[in-house]
């Protein structure tokens, strides 16, 4: 089955679910997430600090490559599951759902983020996989994984939300409009480019009509 090709639309939203609580739960306010993730991280971390024999030296390598392993699970979830070739009526529906409706409507600002209750249970299950393998390291490496992840929330919600910063930041606005309004099959990574460029998915290009909030140019 060929996949049809989605035409951003910078306004609006759509229905996905008849009953009115499990359309609900499609939607957030990304601040319930980001707010969540980040305390929890922090407790996890203080808790690293305070109650295992970690030295702090350890702690903050875990803590980096907590967030350095995020951006991969990042860049993988988003090519790999979130766009799953729809071979299938049944992926299809898949794809579009958690996704593809995204990619229809990019200004929905109440689908910018993974539903908090499917997120919670996302993360503890990736908490519980973290300590099963590495025991009380656990608690000094998810919290960078969580913290990464929070923090692509915010960037995620930044850019469609709003304008591009005049600073190098702005480089993450145009590749994410790359892969929104050029190319659907490239510029998989939202908060970083690093898997991009390691699995040859980064698209140079720079001049595009984004369809960003205005002032993008």
């Amino acid at each position: 089955m060929e996949p049809v090709p989605i035409k951003p639309k910078n306004s609006g939203t759509k229905q996905l679910f008849e009953n009115p609580i499990l359309e609900g739960l499609t939607r957030t306010h990304i601040a319930i997430p980001v707010t969540l993730f980040f305390a929890t991280g922090a407790v996890l971390g203080w808790y690293a600090f305070t109650h295992t024999d970690m030295a702090t030296w350890f702690i903050g390598l875990l803590f980096f490559a907590g967030v350095i392993t995020f951006t991969f699970a990042e860049y993988w979830m988003h090519r790999s599951v979130y766009h799953i070739e729809p071979s299938t009526p049944a992926r299809a529906k898949f794809q579009y759902t958690t996704h593809g409706v995204h990619h229809e409507f990019p200004k929905d600002k109440s689908r910018l983020a993974m539903p908090p209750i499917l997120a919670v249970v996302i993360a503890a299950t990736f908490f519980g996989i973290f300590f099963l393998l590495m025991g009380e390291a656990a608690y000094a490496f998810f919290p960078g994984f969580i913290w990464g992840y929070a923090g692509y929330l915010t960037v995620h919600y930044c850019v469609h939300a709003y304008p591009p910063p005049k600073n190098f930041l702005k480089a993450l606005w145009i590749n994410h409009s790359i892969h929104h309004y050029k190319d659907g099959e490239v510029v998989f990574g939202v908060s970083s480019p690093l898997w991009d460029y390691v699995f040859g998915t980064m698209d140079e290009r720079k001049k595009v009509k984004t369809g960003l909030p205005s002032g993008e140019k």
